[in-house]
């Protein structure tokens, strides 16, 4: 694997500020709890909850997306990504990025991961590919919300990030088959 990061190949076009997130599911640098991995690899595909604060006062919305950066793949996978989350959401509980739940307020689109599902997909390192990396970023931007195709990709999202961000909050997570 590379052991690239791309949030700092992101920092180096456009420096943004940094704000804390946390989980009660794991700490950063951690292990990714096995109830957060994709349930053909014995997990429940349960987003982690997230917490955040510091962000810029600026704020006017915000993005959450969670990439493995160590997928085989040369692009990485992306996991989730949601967006026009509210300035007054500040938290998502677990299993937020289940649809059925109704845990996203209204208004927050959730793009299809990459198994095209509009949701949260739970980790699944193919076996020999050693330790991945699951960085879940809190993206605050300047924007109240984000014009796009609910069928876009976390690619296409991630150009409207780099233009309206404001700040980055990172949490990252380690796993393995």
């Amino acid at each position: 694997m590379l052991n690239l990061d791309p949030y700092a190949e992101l920092a180096k076009l456009k420096q943004v500020a940094t704000f804390p997130v946390s989980s009660s599911d794991f700490t950063d640098g951690g292990d990714l709890p096995r109830a957060h991995y994709a349930a053909d690899a014995g997990g429940r595909d349960l987003s982690p909850q997230l917490t955040w604060s510091g962000f810029p006062p600026d704020t006017k919305s915000f993005a959450v997306t969670c990439l493995d950066p160590d997928a085989p793949t040369g692009s990485g996978w992306w996991h989730w990504a949601v967006f026009n989350l509210p300035l007054s959401v500040t938290s998502l509980e677990s299993g937020a990025g289940d649809p059925t739940r109704g845990l996203l307020p209204r208004g927050a689109v959730t793009l299809p991961n990459e198994s095209r599902e509009p949701a949260f997909g739970g980790a699944a390192p193919p076996p020999g590919t050693g330790v991945h990396r699951y960085i879940f970023v809190v993206h605050a931007l300047d924007v109240p919300s984000v014009s796009l195709d609910e069928r876009s990709t976390p690619g296409v999202l991630g150009i409207s990030l780099f233009f309206h961000g404001l700040g980055r909050g990172i949490l990252t997570a380690h796993g393995q088959h």
